[in-house]
């Protein structure tokens, strides 16, 4: 069954979902220690349980119930030093120690490409950041530099108004003495 990308796996901004793994994407190719194959995953997930509420209660009403049944006398597969719990116990510590580990190192690896991906998104950030400044900068200058010729164009057009009008009085002073010393045309 296809289905089309929402917008938070299409990469556009500001769309909720999952788009924050996107910097985590180039690490994916990573595989971890014990591989991702179905024992490791159960193995994980089975290690994970160890530390859960679940498995602590659960764990301590079956030892209960086994101290309980064989005190009282209802059965007596383990008497009083309790040596099959104490088995049961190590035979547990002997496979929960392994996975707890296996987990860990799972759990490490997972960590470490988070760290490095998220290395790499800071130092990303870090470039666009000294690249907007050295635009800014640049855009900075610029508009200096236009502000400067904008001033020099601005002195000139006010030094071409002056020379313009000061010609045109001369002009006009000049017409009116020429109007004057001839005689008028009848």
């Amino acid at each position: 069954m296809e289905t089309t990308p929402s917008n938070s796996e299409s990469g556009q901004p500001g769309a909720p979902g999952k788009n924050h793994f996107r910097f985590h994407r180039p690490h994916l190719h990573l595989a971890p220690v014990f591989g991702s194959d179905w024992f490791a995953l159960k193995a994980e997930a089975f290690a994970r349980f160890f530390g859960t509420p679940i498995f602590l209660v659960a764990q301590t009403v079956i030892v209960a119930v086994w101290i309980g049944v064989n005190v009282v006398g209802w059965t007596k597969f383990d008497v009083y030093p309790f040596i099959l719990l104490n088995l049961a116990f190590s035979l547990q510590a002997a496979y929960a120690a392994p996975l707890i580990l296996l987990a860990q190192t799972r759990q490490a690896d997972r960590d470490k490409a988070h760290a490095e991906a998220d290395a790499q998104h800071r130092e990303a950030l870090a470039t666009a950041s000294e690249e907007r400044q050295k635009a800014a900068a640049q855009q900075a200058a610029q508009m200096a530099d236009l502000l400067g010729q904008n001033t020099k164009l601005t002195e000139l057009t006010k030094d071409l108004t002056q020379r313009i009008e000061t010609l045109t009085t001369e002009l006009h002073g000049k017409l009116l003495q020429k109007s004057e010393k001839s005689p008028p045309v009848s």
